[in-house]
């Protein structure tokens, strides 16, 4: 197995120390942390909340909303909207976050 650092000729010319203590790269990490811890509880909890509610309020989820669709499977299809939504969302705040990794590189690139 070769060794990352070694593997790429642009690897060597970075000095990935000084591009860490960048207050670029600090702000860089805090609106990914901003962004990807908040949604990742979301996306759990909305996730997990299905089988709770079945689990504790079936006759709940079991109500018609119209016609033979109830309150489990609107909200099981909701779930695929919700994954849509968070992908799309993220695409967003990555294009982003490569936008601010880019300038930051080219700081350092010689």
């Amino acid at each position: 197995m070769t060794d990352p650092q070694s593997s790429s000729a642009q690897n060597s010319t970075i000095d990935w120390q000084r591009i860490q203590r960048d207050p670029d790269f600090e702000t860089l990490v805090k609106r990914k942390v901003k962004f990807i811890v908040p949604a990742t509880c979301f996306f759990l909890c909305y996730y997990m909340a299905l089988p709770i509610l079945v689990g504790f309020w079936p006759k709940v989820m079991e109500e018609p909303v119209f016609g033979k669709v109830n309150w489990a499977y609107l909200f099981a299809l909701s779930q695929f909207v919700m994954t849509w939504v968070m992908c799309w969302l993220y695409v967003r705040a990555a294009k982003n976050w490569d936008r601010m990794n880019a300038a930051l590189l080219a700081k350092y690139n010689h």
